[in-house]
């Protein structure tokens, strides 16, 4: 599979490329693995850490979330690359597993129970568990997308239904008291008690901030779409740039300083409208 160079211009999203760093570089950078967070640096998915996932082609990704002991325990997460003509007739092994998908970069067919959809940057679909749905790269360059899995968790009256569409499309809502400055962009119902998982976008505007430390049940995924902040994570403040991702474990205190000159902005993967299985 050819791999090509980043565009000239700059994204909307920041996507990897791949490639490894020089032997000049210095050993050492911001990954940083805890019981409470975990931090992967965009320098760290480099060529040598990609995984091959079985039933596709011309495919390639970098997992950046399973469920591991002492850490975010209800998804996995991965970037995932596919050139021309590459792809999977069935993407999803496990029929008990939702799917979520977020296109970086590139242009990717979707095809969830018959209907097909074309998703560029910005685009996404959310196949729910037991949909028959297909993954493929019609174009002429490599797509690249988030995706992320879960097992579903049923509840009596309920049914989830796929949804496709592009964030663009998707009105943002202000934080209160924020003037618009810290907004979120909500891909999924959050009234809808059918889906156990939210997927959303994050916007903050230089400057903005998370302003107290949010310790709740809810794990989280973050992958860095655009600028950079400090995140504080637990007992620390962590920087973070475009193409960074954080795992967070459930009640891993939270908080947000967006640096600017730019807008910060990020994927947020997180559990929800379910009760405590004791």
């Amino acid at each position: 599979m050819t791999r090509t160079a980043p565009p000239a211009t700059a994204a909307p999203y920041y996507a990897p490329h791949g490639g490894l760093p020089p032997q000049t570089d210095l050993l050492t950078d911001r990954a940083i693995v805890t019981e409470a967070y975990t931090v992967i640096p965009r320098g760290v998915l480099s060529d040598i850490v990609t995984s091959v996932f079985p039933g596709w082609t011309e495919t390639r990704a970098w997992i950046l979330n399973r469920p591991v002991a002492g850490g975010a325990t209800t998804f996995a997460q991965s970037i995932v690359e596919v050139g021309p003509g590459g792809g999977s007739s069935k993407p999803e092994p496990q029929p008990e597993v939702e799917g979520f998908v977020f296109v970086l970069d590139g242009e990717l067919t979707v095809t969830i129970d018959g209907a097909s959809h074309t998703l560029d940057a910005g685009g996404f679909a959310y196949a729910p568990a037991g949909t028959d749905w297909s993954v493929a790269n019609h174009g002429s360059a490599a797509s690249r997308f988030q995706w992320i899995r879960k097992r579903y968790e049923p509840l009596e009256g309920y049914t989830p239904k796929v949804v496709v569409g592009n964030e663009r499309d998707v009105e943002p809502t202000a934080m209160v008291g924020t003037e618009g400055k810290w907004r979120t962009t909500r891909m999924l119902d959050p009234q809808d008690l059918a889906y156990d998982m939210h997927v959303n976008i994050v916007t903050f505007e230089p400057g903005a901030v998370i302003p107290f430390a949010e310790t709740h049940v809810m794990e989280h995924g973050l992958y860095m779409l655009a600028g950079k902040a400090v995140y504080r994570l637990n007992e620390d403040w962590v920087e973070v740039e475009a193409g960074d991702y954080l795992s967070l474990r459930a009640f891993c205190p939270q908080a947000c300083y967006a640096g600017g000159p730019s807008n910060f902005r990020y994927l947020l993967y997180k559990d929800v409208n379910r009760q405590i299985a004791l």
